[in-house]
């Protein structure tokens, strides 16, 4: 019974990565799907490198995309944490039975993503900027900048941190808020005893944070975590010189070992500007709206989560539009399942923006109470054990 009467039409804004995860979703659950993006052209090539762990694999296997996510970049099995003189303070192994992480570029992720929706017959439309909504009794419309609209039975928020369908649901919901920190990153010359390239490095510096980790081609990638206070769009980032980072970067680590030498020699600098966070939004979805992904729960790149959570996020709500026929039963099933887990996630990604923050005295307490932390709380079963090891059955029935 609650199959005949499941949503049937889906309006899915926003084609980043969130937008093709909740399309392919969707329609294994047998929902006919449109994507809305704004940009009049795919993200072919855009954005950095990202980090899928083993649970953002576990949702992408949901969507029959999990092989073709894990040939992608590199292995993340171990991290190392160091100090400001490279010494190592203690290390993390990935947990039994699960797969390592994987380094990628963005763009890839996305392409294998936005081609599984369409061999899934999801369809695609660029050029569409969503402006409002026209709401009723059984289906909802899609206004967009251009004066078209479209009508479906579910409009599903995957917008990203800057959400249009959020403030639509709410229009006090809140937007994403600087963490202190900014993001730059680049390639640098290799690093002596770094080890294989599936070995992540991170490092606690003087006056910044910075990790490392050997590529396959044998030079080094890098990223920094600036404090800074107030917000720096990304336009604004890469409107400063290069030289100007990379000057700015070399005298925040000075006396870094070894982000002194990689920056020396950095290169093909990536600039991200400030990190951001989005408080707890109350609100996840409204009459026939909801959001996924950044638009509902966006942990800063600290977390090593965002894709992972987003992927997640996209196959429960897919599994609750099939499972139960009621819409805010559905809805209110899809939030029950997830957000616990995210808060969860994004107050972890909180902690460790604040340590990335820290002033100097607070950053040589933390070198002094890190073996001692090492060897009791900072495990990896206690810091990665709910979180890399959730998994999710497709097959298994959401009740209400």
């Amino acid at each position: 019974m609650g199959r005949e009467r499941a949503v049937k039409t889906a309006l899915v804004i926003g084609g980043g990565i969130a937008g093709p995860v909740v399309a392919a979703a969707l329609r294994r659950a047998g929902v006919g799907v449109t994507v809305f993006e704004a940009y009049a052209e795919a993200a072919d090539g855009v954005g950095g490198m990202l980090m899928v762990a083993p649970n953002g694999l576990d949702a992408f296997a949901a969507v029959g995309v999990g092989e073709r996510v894990a040939d992608l970049g590199q292995p993340c099995g171990s991290m190392v944490m160091e100090d400001f003189q490279g010494r190592k303070v203690f290390a993390f192994g990935g947990l039994p039975g699960l797969p390592a992480s994987r380094l990628m570029w963005r763009s890839d992720l996305y392409r294998v993503l936005r081609d599984r929706a369409v061999e899934l017959g999801a369809v695609v439309e660029h050029g569409k900027r969503l402006v409002g909504v026209e709401e009723g009794p059984d289906s909802i419309t899609a206004v967009f900048d251009d004066g078209t609209t479209a009508t479906g039975d579910v409009l599903v928020g995957a917008d990203g941190i800057r959400s249009t369908v959020r403030t639509l649901i709410d229009p006090d919901a809140p937007g994403p808020e600087p963490v202190g920190l900014l993001g730059l990153g680049g390639w640098g010359p290799p690093v002596p005893g770094i080890g294989g390239p599936d070995v992540m490095h991170l490092a606690q510096g003087k006056r910044a944070f910075f990790g490392y980790w050997a590529t396959p081609e044998g030079d080094t990638a890098w990223f920094s975590n600036l404090p800074h206070k107030g917000a720096m769009s990304t336009a604004e980032a890469r409107a400063v010189p290069t030289e100007d980072w990379l000057r700015h970067l070399r005298t925040a680590h000075e006396g870094d070992h070894p982000a002194e030498r990689v920056l020396a020699g950095a290169r093909d600098l990536q600039v991200i500007g400030a990190l951001e966070i989005l408080p707890d939004v109350e609100h996840w979805y409204r009459g026939r709206m909801v959001l996924v992904g950044d638009a509902a729960h966006a942990p800063s790149p600290s977390s090593g989560q965002g894709v992972s959570i987003t992927a997640e996020s996209a196959v429960q709500l897919a599994r609750c539009l099939r499972d139960i026929a009621d819409l805010p039963g559905a809805f209110a099933a899809y939030e029950r399942l997830r957000r616990a887990r995210v808060n969860k996630i994004i107050a972890g990604a909180r902690r460790t923006n604040n340590s990335k923050a820290a002033g100097p005295v607070a950053r040589a307490v933390g070198r002094v109470l890190a073996p001692v932390l090492s060897r009791t709380v900072f495990t990896p079963r206690r810091i990665f054990g709910d979180v890399h090891a959730h998994t999710i059955d497709w097959e298994a029935r959401v009740t209400a």
